[in-house]
């Protein structure tokens, strides 16, 4: 199975202690998935469609899934990175 980068839309909650909790996904054509919790976070890479990050396994509708955020090096400005999943090619 080929996979790709797919960069995704991210709701998220900012805690007082700088952690970031994502609790939403949504797709390129608007559906929405709820993250009903953050399973794990960890630094790691994408062994699927390369890149690294921190590395969230979150659980929607019972199913395990990998969330990566991509930090950006160069944080300057408002841009701290953004968020992709490994998705499957069609």
């Amino acid at each position: 199975m080929n996979y790709k980068k797919q960069y995704v839309e991210v709701r998220a909650a900012f805690r007082e202690d700088g952690l970031i909790i994502p609790t939403e996904i949504i797709w390129e054509d608007g559906a929405r998935y709820e993250i009903d919790r953050v399973a794990r976070l960890q630094r790691a890479h994408s062994r699927k469609v390369g890149g690294q990050g921190d590395r969230y396994t979150v659980i929607i509708n019972g199913q395990e899934r990998y969330l990566f955020f991509e930090r950006n090096p160069d944080i300057a400005g408002s841009n701290i990175g953004r968020w992709f999943v490994e998705s499957i090619c069609r």
